[in-house]
């Protein structure tokens, strides 16, 4: 099989879709029927989703490649985030291809999520192909959704070469699809190859005037290998490049040179090294050191750069700092602010939608900024597996001033409700500033849709809150909108009392049982706990202090009274993301291997009296 094909053997194409609509399970079945891989098996369900979060979330978070050899031409498949908060990640994919494989639930439909990836599609004028996937389920109607896309099309104002987009029926999971019809199923997927060939035009090559074809390449992503250093991946829009020619990176001011030291493609799933690359195809260059995204790879002699890619700005910033609990250093084996320092700054690396600054009156605190608590918590989840100890306060909205004026992000919400809990989504809306603008019943009439536009500030919090209150039945997603200015919030939903804990030591189940009559725990008996740590959450809008350490007293006399069971309701575990949303302004969540523990941020009460 020759490796090196033409730019109009060459197809490139992002995958889209909303979380959880089998976009990773139909590329995994392209794969399985095209490459005859050894032992697939052993790759386990998803092969996509190989982080270990990706996997316990069923979200895809860093956007991956895989390439498929079909009928002499190459395809390489780019699967995308289908979260709002990696939108950087998304943005940046859709400028590696031509076209875009739009997944849709046959049962759900097309979700919020995907409008916004949709829609940064449609702005871009790629050649979209639908697939209305999971045809198979009980409840899916083709038909229905088949005319949703449509609505949705025009809503994001698509051309009229867009709305004549070729539709694919298809069950991933049976790794079957058909162009006839949903009932029409063929064995196999490759109708939607044949489509990708067909629809979606090969990469378009730069030709520049007098110069010929020079090299130039858009830096899209970054990848890191212990060996090579950093990598730049991206795609060659003209000219070729070969194994240790020299290159330079034009980057926003200067310019950096080195030499292609390794030069790799996408291969299955995997990638291979080669000598020479053509215009058209995805590549990962090893070789300068200091590439950034958005740079321009090219040649010393041209040294013009492409249009930068835009990445839109944080909305959250949050505090991380050395974990000062009197556990520190018990379950982490990273704790320093050097250590903290230097993981940020990798991380700043590769994940574009973030910014890290210092806090200047403090030499162990950092200011995290990013595209959401999604975000955020994914790359604290990952710190807290790499052996990290730190503690992280409470997300903060990043404000703007916009020609003298306070502006603050909105964000649109979109909640689905069964019909017994309407009137109390309704109620937390009204309370937090949202303006409705549309609720309807789903056909059946059991469920709510609700469509909001709200502030950030009043969102962090919400989804908790209503999981609480509607017993885990209410499906919420945010999207960001846009700038808005700053408008005055009701603050009082947001204020809770927490349970303090007065001593350091163990916790009793007799003490505790006094304790849960106060509120809700979040811990049970034979738990370690420290003074200033928040035991649980209180009944009443205020902090109550108790000793959750304190055992019974014995005697020598034994009655029927004094030896009653001892009778615990089951704590409520928090999740980090719970832990984010339930802390107030005072508080500071401290995050290590083995624990997530809520804290008061001044841990002696006295000093906490007087502030």
């Amino acid at each position: 099989m020759d490796m090196n094909y033409s730019a109009d053997h060459i197809r490139n194409i992002a995958i889209i879709a909303h979380v959880d609509h089998g976009k990773t399970t139909l590329v995994d079945g392209l794969i399985r029927q095209t490459l005859e891989i050894r032992n697939v098996e052993a790759l386990g369900d998803l092969i996509m989703d190989n982080m270990d979060q990706e996997k316990e979330r069923g979200i895809t978070i860093k956007a991956k490649n895989a390439s498929i050899y079909y009928k002499d031409h190459k395809v390489n498949i780019v699967d995308t985030p289908g979260h709002a908060d990696f939108g950087g990640e998304v943005e940046r994919t859709l400028r590696m291809v031509d076209g875009v494989a739009l997944l849709v639930d046959a049962q759900e439909g097309p979700m919020p999520q995907t409008k916004f990836v949709l829609k940064k599609a449609i702005e871009l004028g790629l050649k979209i192909i639908v697939i209305i996937n999971k045809v198979d389920k009980p409840a899916a109607d083709s038909a229905a959704t088949l005319s949703k896309v449509e609505d949705l099309f025009l809503d994001l104002g698509a051309n009229d070469d867009q709305m004549l987009f070729p539709t694919i029926y298809a069950s991933g999971v049976q790794g079957k699809a058909s162009k006839a019809g949903p009932d029409a199923l063929e064995d196999d997927l490759f109708c939607f190859l044949d489509t990708v060939i067909e629809e979606v035009p090969a990469p378009k090559i730069e030709e520049v005037a007098g110069e010929g074809n020079p090299l130039q390449m858009l830096v899209l992503s970054l990848k890191y290998d212990s060996f090579k250093g950093r990598l730049a991946v991206g795609r060659i829009f003209s000219g070729k490049i070969t194994k240790n020619m020299v290159i330079q990176a034009n980057q926003e001011e200067g310019s950096k040179q080195g030499r292609a030291a390794s030069i790799m493609v996408f291969d299955g799933l995997g990638v291979k090294e080669v000598e020479e690359v053509q215009a058209g195809e995805l590549v990962m260059i090893a070789g300068i050191e200091e590439v950034g995204i958005g740079d321009t790879i090219t040649t010393p002699e041209y040294n013009k750069s492409m249009e930068r890619v835009k990445v839109d700005e944080p909305t959250i910033q949050m505090t991380f700092g050395v974990n000062t609990s009197p556990f520190t250093g018990k379950e982490g084996d990273k704790g320093t602010s050097r250590q903290i320092s230097e993981r940020l700054y990798k991380e700043l690396q590769t994940n574009v939608g973030m910014k890290v600054e210092e806090v200047p009156a403090s030499a162990d605190r950092f200011i995290v900024s990013g595209r959401g608590e999604l975000h955020l918590s994914v790359l604290i989840e990952s710190m807290r597996r790499e052996g990290f100890e730190l503690e992280v306060s409470k997300p903060q909205v990043i404000f703007k001033e916009i020609d003298g004026q306070m502006m603050e992000p909105f964000e649109m919400v979109e909640i689905d409700v069964p019909q017994e809990y309407q009137g109390t989504v309704m109620q937390e809306l009204g309370k937090r500033s949202a303006d409705i603008q549309n609720i309807e019943p789903n056909e059946a009439g059991n469920e709510f849709h609700f469509v909001a536009k709200m502030p950030t500030r009043s969102i962090i919090g919400l989804k908790s809150l209503l999981i609480t209150n509607t017993k885990g039945t209410v499906i919420m997603h945010n999207l960001f909108e846009g700038y808005e200015p700053k408008i005055k919030l009701d603050n009082t939903s947001s204020n809770h009392g927490s349970l303090i804990s007065t001593h350091q030591g163990v916790t009793s189940g007799y003490s505790l049982e006094n304790a849960q009559m106060r509120g809700v725990l979040f811990l049970g008996p034979q738990v370690e706990v420290y003074a200033g740590m928040v035991i649980g959450q209180c009944a009443k809008d205020e902090d109550l202090e108790l000793n959750p350490t304190k055992e019974k007293k014995l005697t020598n006399m034994r009655t029927k009274s004094s030896d009653g069971q001892i009778v615990l309701t089951p704590p409520k575990i928090l999740s980090l993301e719970e832990a984010l949303e339930y802390i107030g302004d005072d508080e500071l969540v401290e995050v290590t291997p083995e624990n997530i523990r809520v804290r008061k941020a001044e841990l002696d009460p006295n000093k906490r009296k007087r502030k």
